[in-house]
C-alpha cells in the first residue's frame, strides 16, 4: 500500500504539471490503487464548491430532523400544521420525505432506506429545501416480496449504498424489474463470495439484509478497509472523486464539488464498489490511467434530458455511446455549481452478473 500511495503522490505532481496552461476546471485522473479485481483511480482538479451547508441523509436521519415514511404514515412525524399528501395508500415506487432541518438536504441516487413495508433505493439525485413539507420521493424497491410494515418510518443504511450494478437499472433504465433482477444477482453473488454466511442469506430477497449479514460485511470489508489509507491521501491531494474499474473494465465514476463531500460518502461508496467487485464477472480488460482519463473526459452526449426545480437544483441526464452521465447542479443562492456527477458504462461487456448459471444483462 505504501508503494501505491507513493505512486498516487507522484501522479498528483504529474497532473499538476500537465494542467499548467489548461483550464482549471478540467479533471485529472491519477494512477490507480488496486485490491483484487477492483481498481480505484482518484480524480483531482475541477471546480471547487463549498458544501458545508448541505445536510446528508445519514446526518438528518440520525438527528431526527429528516423523516422518510410510507404515504399515509406521517401523522405524528411532521410539524404541526403541515399538509399531508392526499394519497394515503403506500406505493412501491413512492415514499414521502420531510426535511425539518434548517439546512438543504442532499440525496444521492443509490442511497438505501430500510423499514416501512419494503426497503427502497433512492432513484434520483436531488436537493430538498430546509423546513420542507412532505414531498414525493422517487424510489425503487430493493426487497422483493415483503409488503408488511416493519416500522413506522425508515432509517438509512449507514455503511453502504446500493452497488453500481444495482443503481444502473434505477438511474438509467427506470426499471423496477431491472432493480429486482440486479438485487437477486447481487445477493446470489454475495452468497457465493461469503460461503460461511448463515443459510438465511440464501433465502432473503432484501438487499440491505444481505449486505448486513456479518459474513458479507466481513467479506466486503476485507476489500473496502484496504482503502482507508487511500482516503487520507485523497484529502492531501484534494481529490473530489474516483473512476472505478472491475476486472480491468471501467464501469463507473463519482465526482463531487468538494473533497469534504467525497469524504462524507466515502465509506458508503467504497463498500458499494467492493460489493460490485465481488459479484460481477466479465472478460478481463486493460483499464489504465489513460483509459480512465478518457472515460472521465467524455461527459457530453447525443441526447440530454434536464429537470429543474427553480432556486433548488437542475438535474441532467446525458446519453452517449455506451454510457450515461448524471449531473446534479445546485441553484441555491451563492451555491450555483455541480454538486455531484455520476457516469456509468452501459456496455454489456462491462456489466455481466452471473447468478445460478443465468446471465443477467
Amino acid at each position: 500500500m505504501n508503494r501505491i500511495l507513493a505512486q498516487l503522490a507522484f501522479g498528483f505532481l504529474a497532473a499538476t504539471f500537465v494542467s499548467a496552461g489548461t483550464p482549471t476546471h478540467e479533471y485529472h485522473v491519477l494512477p490507480p490503487v488496486t485490491k483484487g479485481n477492483l481498481s480505484i483511480f482518484p480524480i483531482v482538479g475541477g471546480p471547487e464548491g463549498s458544501t458545508t451547508h448541505l445536510l446528508t441523509l445519514d446526518e438528518g436521519v440520525r438527528a431526527g430532523l429528516v423523516v422518510v415514511a410510507e404515504e399515509g404514515s406521517l401523522q405524528g412525524l411532521i410539524r404541526p400544521g403541515t399538509t399531508i399528501p392526499r394519497n394515503s395508500r403506500a406505493e412501491v415506487n413512492r415514499l414521502v420525505l420531510v426535511n425539518n432541518s434548517d439546512r438543504p438536504l442532499l440525496l444521492l441516487a443509490g442511497e438505501v432506506v430500510t423499514g416501512g413495508k419494503q426497503d427502497r433505493v433512492i432513484a434520483l439525485d436531488r436537493i430538498v429545501p430546509p423546513k420542507s413539507g412532505p414531498m414525493d420521493l422517487s424510489v425503487f424497491c430493493v426487497e422483493h416480496g415483503r409488503w408488511v410494515g416493519s416500522s413506522e418510518h425508515f432509517g438509512s443504511m449507514k455503511s453502504q449504498m446500493a452497488q453500481p450494478s444495482v443503481r444502473l437499472p434505477a438511474m438509467a433504465e427506470h426499471s423496477q424489474q431491472g432493480v429486482w433482477d440486479r438485487v437477486e444477482s447481487a445477493v446470489g453473488g454475495m452468497a457465493a463470495a461469503a460461503p460461511q454466511a448463515s443459510p438465511s442469506l440464501h433465502a432473503t430477497t432484501s438487499y440491505a439484509k444481505a449486505m448486513q449479514n456479518p459474513e458479507v460485511e466481513k467479506t466486503v470489508g476485507s476489500i473496502a478497509n484496504d482503502y482507508d489509507g487511500l482516503l487520507r491521501e485523497l484529502r492531501k491531494v484534494g481529490a473530489k472523486g474516483v473512476v472505478v474499474a472491475i476486472n480491468g473494465r471501467i464501469t463507473w465514476a463519482d465526482v463531487f464539488a468538494s473533497t469534504d463531500l467525497l469524504e462524507k460518502y466515502w465509506q458508503k461508496l467504497i463498500r458499494s464498489y467492493a460489493a460490485d467487485s465481488l459479484t460481477t464477472v466479465s472478460a478481463r480488460g486493460q483499464a489504465d490511467q489513460k483509459s480512465a482519463q478518457l472515460f472521465l473526459d467524455q461527459l457530453q452526449g447525443t441526447r440530454e434530458v434536464t429537470e429543474t426545480e427553480p432556486g433548488l437544483f437542475r438535474r441532467s441526464e446525458i446519453s452517449g455511446d455506451g454510457y450515461k452521465v448524471f449531473a446534479l447542479t445546485s441553484l441555491l443562492p451563492k451555491y450555483e455549481y455541480t454538486v455531484h456527477l455520476a457516469k456509468m458504462s452501459c456496455k454489456d461487456s462491462a456489466w455481466q452478473d452471473v447468478y445460478r448459471g443465468r446471465l443477467v444483462r
